[in-house]
């Protein structure tokens, strides 16, 4: 019975994202002046309707959830806090009857606290349903609080807007991404290099959810995190080479240039993914500031070029000889 039960443990175990995600709002990473914010509603159980938005990853659901958390305690949070993703549901008939039925709704709450309504992927949501949501947000405004979470403020509507308060949420910096890492292989006994740390981070790029989940997908596939792992893993062309290709351009090795992207592209390696990768790699390479300029500046017209459907082989050659031009 014990190996069938731990079986069963092992088959439906959590996602590391969900397994360690901060209860309390001072277990958030990152965002420390926005978390502080949220601290201060908390304290006094005075929240506004809040409109959260920043890139993905970096802490706004698990913020609001958070909050409710510490406002209503874990006792009300089923009853008094309904969270909806608003990519899935968006339509007018779920503000229409989920939404409504939910701020009618008669609870017995502390003095001052209210029912919480959590949009997750706010700017998703269509026109219309945002015009019927902002006339629930005004009706029920005595008895319910909105929280909206969204990548792009600017397509939340402005009557929405202007009945929330805005907090701006920033990408994780490398240093919290790696403090939060380290904590979660060490309570998992996850072996680990240091270049596989540095790995993670690097494709992770500020974006907490896809450094664990990559984590956790090196760690089950290869049972140790490695930087050759992670980028299997990731499926992302090796900094290293790429690397390469930017000191043979400094050094004026076209050929040489040439063959590193070569090799990527026979890797199978999209062009996409490769010019993005060199402009991260360009962004922080060790180079004059004027050099770093011209090379982010060629690589960016290269990467709107393949944006644009031009992704052959020829337009990274090109990239290649532009930069072998660029000198400090």
């Amino acid at each position: 019975m014990e190996v069938e039960e731990r079986k069963t443990e092992e088959k439906y175990e959590l996602p590391w994202v969900e397994k360690y995600r901060p209860m309390r709002l001072s277990e958030v990473v990152g965002n420390q002046e926005v978390v502080e914010r949220l601290k201060v509603n908390a304290k006094h159980g005075n929240m506004t309707n809040l409109l959260l938005t920043g890139p993905p990853g970096c802490g706004k659901t698990t913020a609001v959830m958070c909050l409710a958390r510490e406002m209503l305690g874990e006792e009300l949070l089923r009853e008094a806090v309904l969270e909806l993703n608003a990519s899935d549901e968006r339509g007018i008939d779920v503000i229409r009857s989920r939404v409504k039925m939910f701020a009618q709704k008669k609870l017995s709450l502390p003095p001052g606290a209210h029912k919480i309504i959590i949009l997750d992927e706010a700017d998703s949501m269509t026109p219309s349903a945002q015009q019927a949501l902002r006339r629930t947000m005004e009706i029920y405004s005595s008895t319910t609080r909105f929280a909206l979470a969204c990548n792009l403020s600017n397509k939340v509507i402005e009557p929405i807007q202007s009945r929330c308060a805005v907090v701006r949420f920033q990408r994780l910096t490398n240093e919290q991404v790696t403090k939060r890492l380290l904590l979660v292989l060490e309570a998992e006994s996850v072996p680990f290099e240091p270049t596989g740390i540095e790995a993670l981070v690097f494709t992770a790029e500020g974006d907490m959810r896809n450094a664990l989940n990559n984590a956790q997908s090196t760690f089950h596939g290869f049972g140790r995190v490695t930087a050759d792992n992670v980028f299997k893993v990731c499926d992302q062309p090796h900094p290293l080479v790429l690397k390469q290709f930017i000191a043979k351009c400094l050094a004026v090795d076209l050929d040489g240039a040439i063959s590193e992207l070569r090799y990527l592209w026979k890797e199978g390696y999209s062009a996409i993914d490769i010019i993005q990768t060199v402009f991260r790699i360009a962004k922080s390479y060790d180079m004059s500031e004027e050099q770093k300029l011209g090379y982010l500046r060629e690589v960016g017209k290269t990467h709107m070029r393949i944006a644009n459907g031009v992704d052959s082989m020829i337009q990274l050659s090109s990239l290649a000889a532009r930069l072998c031009e660029v000198q400090p």
